[in-house]
């Protein structure tokens, strides 16, 4: 635990938290891993789905229903990290505008 001065309380202690992680952990992810690994994960779920595409098209024995949830997972999987990317960007912005 480490020990923080919060607007007149002294000494007020801030549990470890894998949230509060600063990336100087050699166990720990930092923020760009992380957010490399989510890419990753987001890229994978997609080729999923081009592949089910695919295999659809070809004739091959895929299942309709299971096409479709690979598709619509690799939509909602994107629509996620442009939202995520979007709240990055708008934090960044407020940080930006900041004066001291």
């Amino acid at each position: 635990m480490s020990n923080v001065s919060l607007g007149g309380i002294t000494n007020w202690s801030m549990p470890n938290s894998p949230a509060l992680d600063t990336g100087s952990d050699t166990e720990g992810l930092n923020f760009g891993d992380m957010m490399k690994s989510a890419v990753h994960s987001v890229d994978q779920v997609s080729d999923n789905a081009t592949s089910q595409v695919s295999n659809l098209l070809q004739g091959g024995n895929s299942d309709v229903n299971s096409v479709m949830i690979a598709v619509e997972k690799a939509d909602v999987s994107f629509q996620l990290m442009m939202q995520v990317r979007n709240k990055i960007v708008s934090a960044y912005q407020d940080i930006e505008k900041m004066q001291f």
